[in-house]
């Protein structure tokens, strides 16, 4: 029998969210006597009576996954605001300045000048160059630490006391608040503050998110759902390119790539519910039950009368009569985790495959910067180039399993990553070595894709998002190791990325399937399920 998983969210509710999304004046579901009530784990509840995925979880599903895009902004922004640009000689230099040399270290200060001025990025603002171009690469490394602390933060804020939505709606204001702040920074050290700050909040955005807009979905159709919100990051990206070219001064293009944090904040978020999930989980079954109403009667379906949410040990308890105990919240955290032989050695395993899965898709990202091209058309490629693997992965991911495809795009990455480690680097092997880079990066985006269902579905209610978090830091370490890689040059890069890629599939073949089984709600609930799913 499936069971449904809870999940928490953080919304404590507004009017208008009332008054478009929950019907009124419901019945006291808390109050329904044991004897004339019929408990239901939500999956079962939303796969019988109120629709896997109809109009309702639509609408969510689209209004809420819009905060990826947002994510892709305050991340990929550093790709055109720490840009080093184009530089040429001032006129009347003479023989000081050569208009033929590699770079402008060598050069006679004043002999030269930044092509777009001072104000075309951070690099030509403080000088950026030469003997400071760690500092480019630090402000990098500090965003993604920060992304690795948030994450942890506001996994575990989202599976306790603010919930889903609370927590997103926490971390797209931040987002607005750094993200302005950042384009008046008077120095660099500000400016590094800054960029750590923005990466704390940038580090919630894509797990709540996640986690909000595919709880309320069923289970044979999580998958596809969970898989699909990545369009919305790769879509953010290349919207980012075309931003990128309106907006050429640094300063201008934080500011223009923050303020639709704020646009979300007010025209998105009064309009995205919480997750029955978690108020089942917090012990709000009202509130549960009004959410569940409201899916199917969007949906066109009816909830009889009698039917009320439960946790999945509750729904598969027969001779539970204790009504009260799916009114007390269920909490747990990362430490649960640990201490369950269940989750804890699935906790590491994804941590381990997030980490190099993360090395390699920053990495082969990283490159664009190194083309001799336009920086806007490269990033708007690279953006496009990903869908494909979007697509393919959410396709086959039902027809063959989470597990299966996490081995398979790893390995079809790590194949092309160690070819152009052996290729040459001349004439008609650069164009080979840029397939495999393409063609890496394309595998990779399909284990990114899948690996947020795959970790959403190893792991009860209670602890999801805070694993989610665990597995999102490993990714972060991933991104801030990513660009020492790259420095390396030569055979190195691939070489890494390739015994990366090898290694995250290994790891994956020690996971267990998640295909079509029940999400869980409680740590109980999933070390029984477990134990049932290996006696059958």
């Amino acid at each position: 029998m499936a069971t449904a998983g809870g999940s928490e969210t953080c919304s404590h509710g507004s009017s208008l969210e009332s008054s478009l999304l929950l019907p009124t004046k419901q019945p006291n579901w808390e109050a329904i006597p044991e004897s004339e009530s019929e408990k239901l784990c939500i999956d079962d509840m939303l796969d019988v009576y109120c629709g896997e995925f109809g109009s309702w979880q639509l609408r969510h599903f689209v209004l809420t996954s819009l905060a990826w895009a947002l994510e892709a902004f305050h991340t990929m922004v550093m790709i055109f605001a720490d840009q080093e640009p184009g530089w040429r000689c001032v006129e009347g230099s003479g023989s000081r300045c050569d208009e033929k040399a590699e770079s402008v270290c060598g050069l006679e200060p004043g002999s030269w000048e930044w092509e777009g001025g001072p104000g075309s990025s951070t690099v030509a603002q403080w000088g950026l160059v030469c003997g400071e171009k760690y500092k480019v690469g630090l402000v990098q490394a500090l965003f993604f630490a920060g992304c690795m602390i948030g994450a942890g933060v506001f996994g575990h804020l989202s599976d306790s006391s603010l919930g889903r939505k609370g927590s997103l709606k926490t971390v797209c204001i931040l987002n607005a608040i750094f993200g302005c702040l950042t384009s008046i920074a008077p120095d660099y050290f500000t400016y590094l503050l800054l960029r750590f700050l923005t990466g704390f909040s940038t580090g919630g955005v894509g797990l709540c998110s996640f986690v909000l807009a595919t709880e309320p979905v069923g289970p044979t159709k999580r998958g596809v759902a969970g898989m699909s919100t990545f369009y919305f990051f790769s879509t953010g990206i290349a919207l980012l390119a075309g931003i990128a070219y309106i907006f050429p001064t640094w300063r201008a293009l934080y500011v223009a790539s923050s303020v639709p944090s704020v646009l979300f904040l007010f025209l998105v978020i009064p309009f995205i519910s919480e997750s029955p999930r978690w108020y089942l989980v917090r012990g709000k079954i009202n509130k549960a039950m009004k959410i569940m109403q409201a899916i199917a009667k969007s949906n066109g379906n009816n909830l009889p009368e009698g039917i009320i949410l439960a946790l999945d040990d509750e729904a598969n308890d027969a001779s539970n009569d204790n009504q009260s105990s799916s009114k007390e919240a269920v909490s747990g955290s990362i430490v649960d985790v640990i201490r369950s032989p269940v989750t804890s050695i699935r906790l590491f395993l994804a941590v381990g495959i997030s980490f190099t899965c993360s090395v390699v898709y920053y990495g082969l990202s990283l490159n664009v910067v190194n083309l001799e091209t336009n920086i806007h058309l490269s990033v708007l490629l690279n953006a496009v180039a990903e869908m494909p693997a979007f697509t393919i992965t959410a396709v086959l991911l039902d027809r063959f399993g989470r597990k299966p495809l996490a081995i398979g795009t790893q390995w079809f990455s790590a194949i092309f990553c160690l070819t152009g480690s052996v290729v040459g680097s001349v004439r008609m092997w650069e164009v080979i070595k840029m397939g495999c880079g393409v063609l890496g990066i394309f595998g990779m985006a399909g284990t990114y894709n899948l690996l947020f269902i795959y970790t959403a579905e190893l792991f009860p209610t209670v602890v999801r998002n805070a694993a989610l978090g665990s597995a999102t830091q490993a990714a972060q370490m991933g991104a801030i190791l990513a660009p020492f890689v790259v420095v390396l040059g030569g055979i190195l890069p691939f070489l890494v990325f390739g015994i990366c890629g090898l290694v995250g599939g290994m790891l994956a073949y020690c996971l267990p399937e998640t295909l079509n089984k029940p999400l869980y709600d409680t740590m109980r609930g999933i070390e029984e399920g477990e134990a049932d799913w290996r006696i059958t």
